[in-house]
């Protein structure tokens, strides 16, 4: 069955089932529409996330199993814990945002690509400026070193990219994440052995569906 296909111009025409996703593509819902705000969080409520490539329409994607992060799950390695007391990280949250989601998209390599397009970039940074979207930056000598970026919606972060210049650099920003009280669970969207080592694990999207229910209000 083929995915819908939507004019690049289009806000409001709701997503499908998350059931109705492809099996191959993993996840694969829609095609096209706009990246509006309102369009996004819709797409979050739901379980959807953008994630395409320069030259394709915006994909929409539902995979299934979905990773996910506990915050009491994440291991804190010897090494990590070491790195947290002694290598002068200051940790500071929400204060580069677009620092830090550029800098997400630049150290992908030039055979990979990056999905981080610059229309990515400025939507993302507008989510910021309505307060769904959040940073978590690890600073050294005033010199941004590694950060995280994602949405947070109530009790969810749904995590979108980071990176690091220095060893342990986004795993020290991904540490204080976790140690945000209010925070249930972390989206990882897509399985990596890296994820898995920090103690992130596959789930039913059915079942995560469930969570979404219970830790994010519909409105």
């Amino acid at each position: 069955m083929p995915i819908p296909l939507l004019p690049p111009d289009d806000a409001s025409t709701p997503f499908p089932s998350v059931e109705d996703a492809l099996d191959e593509p993993n996840g694969l819902l829609m095609a096209g529409g706009s990246l509006r705000p309102e369009r996004l969080l819709a797409a979050y409520r739901h379980g959807i996330f953008p994630w395409y490539s320069a030259g394709e329409p915006v994909l929409w994607w539902s995979p299934d199993p979905r990773c996910v992060l506990w915050p009491r799950d994440l291991r804190v390695s010897r090494s990590l814990a070491k790195s947290l007391r002694n290598r002068g990280f200051e940790v500071r949250h929400d204060t580069a945002f677009r620092q830090v989601i550029e800098r997400c998209g630049a150290l992908r390599s030039p055979r990979q690509g990056t999905w981080i397009l610059p229309e990515m970039v400025d939507v993302y940074c507008r989510m910021h400026e309505l307060g769904y979207a959040h940073s978590v930056e690890c600073w050294q000598r005033e010199s941004l070193v590694g950060g995280l970026y994602g949405i947070r919606l109530d009790r969810v972060f749904f995590g979108e990219s980071m990176f690091s210049t220095v060893r342990d650099a986004s795993k020290v920003a991904l540490v204080h994440l976790c140690r945000d009280g209010e925070l249930a669970l972390i989206d990882c969207q897509l399985t990596s052995p890296h994820l898995l080592s920090l103690g992130a694990h596959n789930m039913p999207r059915r079942e995560f569906m469930t969570l979404l229910g219970k830790f994010v209000q519909c409105t």
